[in-house]
């Protein structure tokens, strides 16, 4: 029987858009604990943000941070040597993305260029990012402590500026994806670049038998859903989904919003595998 492996973004997907809360989700990932399924976080969090949260799931498999930014493998997690990782703490780091610092300076070179207005992550303050993500201040700190992604508001320019914004980080190699709240920008990588690694490794892993199901709920997400043999689209918060991954993605599941949602797609997919 083909191993199941399970990727899947967070903010809005297994956990809930405006509480973060996980626990509607909590008959699922006891049952993917209990099978010992591989859950892998596939987010635009920081790794600061995903490791409590890890913890507090007790999940032990590898994670993809920052939109793609990165994937971070426990050590060991694979019986062989992956190529081109760095040896971090406790994990193996296989950098995908271009740096945070170059991001920020990209993003504010774009913006006086262009004469739109763009506020980044690094212009705000903690505080700032807690009351727009409605976050606690401690999680907020986490959220900026970034390395691969930059969030950022566009809010100010005509359509022809904005034209001429995004015009200059294209052609600088730059790339961006509207998320649940903010656009990101980004290297030359994406959700989609990390799982297609990973779905490499753990090929090698189980020799081949392998079955993958991707979970999102936004544009962010379809570089990733993509790549799965399973795409399950959460629903948005008012329970439509996303008009844009809808289209792109054939043969795409449809489950209700949030956790809840994420639970019942989850425990439908482990019914129909044994």
């Amino acid at each position: 029987m083909a191993q199941l492996v399970i990727f899947t973004d967070l903010d809005g997907t297994l956990l809930d858009a405006k509480t973060y809360s996980w626990q509607a989700a909590a008959p699922a990932l006891d049952e993917l604990r209990r099978r010992r399924t591989p859950l892998v976080f596939c987010t635009s969090k920081t790794r600061a943000e995903i490791l409590p949260l890890r913890e507090e799931l007790g999940v032990p498999d590898p994670y993809v941070s920052e939109n793609g930014g990165a994937i971070y493998v426990p050590r060991n997690y694979f019986p062989f040597p992956l190529p081109a990782a760095r040896k971090g703490a406790d994990c193996d780091v296989l950098e995908l993305g271009v740096s945070y610092a170059k991001l920020v300076q990209a993003l504010d070179e774009a913006a006086e260029t262009s004469g739109v207005r763009v506020r980044g992550f690094s212009r705000l303050t903690d505080k700032e990012v807690a009351k727009l993500c409605g976050l606690p201040l401690a999680q907020a700190r986490r959220a900026r402590q970034r390395e691969f992604d930059e969030p950022f508001l566009l809010e100010k320019g005509t359509a022809k500026q904005k034209e001429k914004f995004f015009n200059w980080l294209q052609q600088r190699g730059l790339r961006w994806r509207e998320g649940g709240r903010f656009l990101h920008l980004m290297g030359d990588n994406d959700k989609g670049v990390a799982v297609r690694r990973l779905v490499e490794f753990y090929t090698k892993k189980y020799s081949g038998r392998l079955r993958t199901v991707a979970l999102g709920d936004s544009p962010n997400d379809l570089d990733f859903l993509a790549v799965a043999d399973m795409a399950v689209l959460i629903a948005r918060p008012d329970g439509s989904h996303d008009p844009e991954a809808r289209a792109k993605l054939r043969g795409v599941r449809l489950a209700a919003a949030g956790p809840a949602g994420w639970c019942a797609a989850v425990e439908g997919i482990l019914a129909s595998s044994h």
